[in-house]
């Protein structure tokens, strides 16, 4: 098997997993067992943002080695802009991703047993929002914490950093993003994560807002994904030292 293919296998299985952990974790146990003000089961908007880290932390040491464990569309944009990932490979690499996102969504509906009226934790601004954010306060939040995560992944992947801590920081990195991020849009800070569950929730009959909105969580993600890696690139990398002969 070609080494491309093993990475466009890692990363099928790795993006299924961030998206069956994180948003299976807010469709089926958020509010588990029920919406009730004194449940005290449900893992909530905190338990989430965990296993979102989670997905990525654990993936980060199963399949690094394997193809880098970007599982995110924008990741690898900002790793193609920062000079560490080939341009030959974004291709397939942003294929097997949503590839996989779709597949986790598919899961979480064939274990839920039908949307009953939800969206599978579909990311949307305006009235879509979980605190109803408009349009641009989703936009910014998603190219900034987008950039943030892309800078963090920069920074403890540079070779001059302490090695075997970069999943533990990234995972916790989408840890904290989840923490802000999901009351304006549920976050998404990966198009891929987005994708899955919009186009499962169309196919199952459920609301169409998820895919007219969908452009968004494309958009911002990338843009805010390739400015970091331009500016690790420019302002903090360190050139290859050469020998003198």
């Amino acid at each position: 098997m070609s080494p491309l293919v093993q990475k466009m296998i890692a990363e099928f299985i790795g993006t299924f997993w961030l998206v069956f952990g994180g948003c299976g974790s807010a469709v089926l146990a958020a509010k588990f067992p029920s919406d009730d003000a004194a449940n005290s089961l449900g893992i909530g908007l905190v338990g989430v943002s965990f296993a979102f880290g989670l997905t990525v932390l654990t993936m980060a040491y199963a399949i690094g080695h394997i193809s880098g464990c970007h599982l995110n569309p924008a990741v690898s944009v900002g790793l193609l802009m920062g000079k560490r990932f080939s341009a030959s490979e974004i291709g397939p690499y942003i294929g097997s991703q949503v590839g996989g996102a779709i597949l986790g969504s598919l899961v979480i509906l064939i274990i839920n047993q039908g949307l009953g009226g939800g969206t599978l934790a579909a990311n949307g601004f305006g009235p879509n929002s979980p605190g109803t954010f408009p349009l641009i306060s989703c936009l910014v939040a998603e190219f900034v914490l987008t950039f943030m995560f892309l800078i963090i992944i920069l920074g403890a992947t540079d070779r001059r950093a302490p090695g075997g801590f970069a999943g533990l920081a990234i995972g916790l990195a989408l840890t904290l993003i989840h923490l802000i991020g999901i009351p304006t849009s549920n976050v998404s800070v990966n198009p891929a994560r987005s994708t899955g569950p919009a186009i499962i929730t169309a196919i199952a009959g459920g609301p169409t807002w998820p895919i007219a909105q969908l452009w968004l969580f494309w958009l911002a993600p990338i843009a805010g994904a390739a400015v970091a890696g331009l500016v690790y690139n420019a302002v903090f990398e360190k050139p290859v030292e050469r020998e003198v002969l």
